[in-house]
């Protein structure tokens, strides 16, 4: 069967991808998260995109891969937090996501820059998180954005 002829609705896709994504956020919010719950931190918040991608638009890609660079870069795994930071950095250049999503973009890549040993890049990207951050339209989004604990990641030196 082609993707055509497929019988699975957006509304099948749309609550498993909703409900993968907050899922990912319960176990990332888990300071005492076991080795089974990483993965299947892993697993969920690589099927949630798995979802979208079938009937979402290009700001829930961006958000999807910001979600997994995170993953990765709590769970020191340097390579895969790159390699989603860096998708959801291009896919928000490439469609004109700008405001939160790109501000979360740039943060993405100082975390994982950070744990990758680069504090140089991790520094450059900080300073772009924090530039864009400035820019976030919504008060209620900047005041989200910059309470997140990113400084703490980065290399002052």
């Amino acid at each position: 069967m082609s993707a055509a002829e497929t019988t699975i609705t957006p509304a099948v896709h749309r609550q498993p991808g909703v409900d993968l994504f907050n899922e990912t956020w319960s176990l990332l919010d888990n300071p005492d998260r076991l080795a089974a719950e990483a993965d299947l931190m892993i697993h969920a918040a690589h099927a949630s995109p798995c979802h979208w991608r079938q009937i979402g638009e290009p700001l829930n890609f961006a958000r999807s891969d910001w979600q997994l660079s995170h993953v990765y870069a709590v769970l020191n795994r340097p390579e895969a937090a790159l390699y989603h930071g860096l998708h959801c950095l291009d896919i928000c250049q490439a469609e004109g996501i700008g405001d939160f999503d790109l501000a979360f973009a740039f943060e993405s890549l100082a975390r994982a820059s950070a744990i990758d040993g680069q504090p140089s890049e991790a520094r450059r990207y900080f300073d772009l998180a924090q530039e864009a951050g400035e820019r976030i339209a919504e008060e209620d989004d900047r005041q989200y954005f910059f309470a997140e604990p990113i400084t703490n990641t980065i290399d002052e030196s």
